[in-house]
């Protein structure tokens, strides 16, 4: 009944029921501020036959949202054992309405928002982030699982349509170098086991990889003339996670470390671990000269803690990493 239904709505009510769960699965898969995700990190979706029962749609239409979500690095299917979360994706935007009151730069009115009070989620400030003319982003991290979801996210709203394409795109990224010694993640029954490290330097490559592909199609396809993507490592151990967004923005959080099951590569069970929670985790912002945060210019305490956090990064940048 359900491939009847889908096959009555025609081409254009397809492609809403396309959408709708295209946006309903991604929600479920990052939460937002105050719900936690339905399919976190690691999870199997359910089978296609139940996600097709439960939207009364057609497994052609599911499978068809399923493979966008693989071809965006989001999850990663295999016969036999179903999809996998891979990566956690920012929260889908609302949808507009013909009505819809518009900010500046074309944008819904009052879609930022904070998390709470004195703390902030990084969805936001990227999502401002893209709609001005030049995009800057200088990031540290441990692995770029958070960023990659993120621009995977904006370079969509770019190419429907619904921010106007900015000129350029400038990414400089910090990861640790692959022989450094972490103490992060670990087995907690054998500290000595190397997997829980290997899967996280697994991941680090695949969400770079998926960065550099994400953001240079948007130059292949003609829709932002200069991109350029910079890559280095360094021999740091990141006890934070850093974002400096288009000189004016500066978002730091730490890393909290945490007992919790990770899911490694072939195994059903989770492993239980010593690990640091990053996905989702809380930031503290500073922004240039930002009313609320000591506004007097050069010396505001936004633009001391902006301007703080982007002299280590060049530090850091120039003198001890290496491409």
């Amino acid at each position: 009944m359900g491939e009847q239904q889908d096959n009555q709505r025609g081409t254009e009510g397809g492609g809403r029921e396309f959408e709708r769960i295209l946006a309903e699965l991604i929600l479920r898969m990052s939460g937002d501020e105050a719900t936690a995700a339905v399919y976190p990190l690691g999870t199997l979706l359910p089978p296609q036959r139940e996600l097709a029962h439960e939207f009364g749609v057609s497994r052609d239409t599911v499978q068809r949202v399923l493979r966008v979500l693989t071809d965006r690095h989001l999850i990663e299917s295999r016969q036999g054992s179903g999809s996998r979360v891979i990566a956690v994706p920012e929260p889908a935007p609302a949808p507009r309405t013909a009505g819809a009151q518009q900010g500046s730069g074309g944008r819904p009115g009052g879609a930022v928002r904070l998390a709470r009070p004195g703390r902030t989620s990084l969805a936001p400030h990227i999502r401002e982030a893209f709609t001005k003319p030049e995009v800057t982003l200088d990031v540290f991290t441990l692995t770029s699982e958070s960023l990659q979801g993120h621009i995977w996210l904006q370079a969509e709203r770019i190419r429907t349509g619904e921010i106007a394409a900015p000129r350029s795109i400038t990414l400089r990224m910090l990861l640790p170098t692959d022989d450094l010694p972490l103490p992060y993640p670990r087995a907690i029954a054998d500290p000595a086991d190397t997997r829980p490290v290997d899967r996280l330097r697994a991941i680090t490559s695949r969400h770079a990889t998926s960065l550099r592909h994400v953001l240079g199609m948007l130059r292949a396809e003609g829709l932002v003339e200069n991109v350029e993507v910079a890559i280095r490592r360094v021999p740091i151990v990141p006890a934070f996670k850093l974002y400096l967004l288009n000189g004016t923005d500066a978002l730091l959080g730490m890393y909290e470390v945490v007992e919790r099951p990770i899911v490694l590569e072939d195994e059903t069970k989770p492993l239980a671990a010593i690990d640091v929670i990053g996905i989702g985790a809380s930031l503290m912002h500073g922004v240039r000269g930002a009313e609320g945060q000591d506004s007097g210019g050069a010396e505001s305490e936004g633009s001391v803690f902006v301007d703080s956090m982007q002299s280590w990064f060049d530090s850091v940048w120039e003198f001890i990493s290496e491409d």
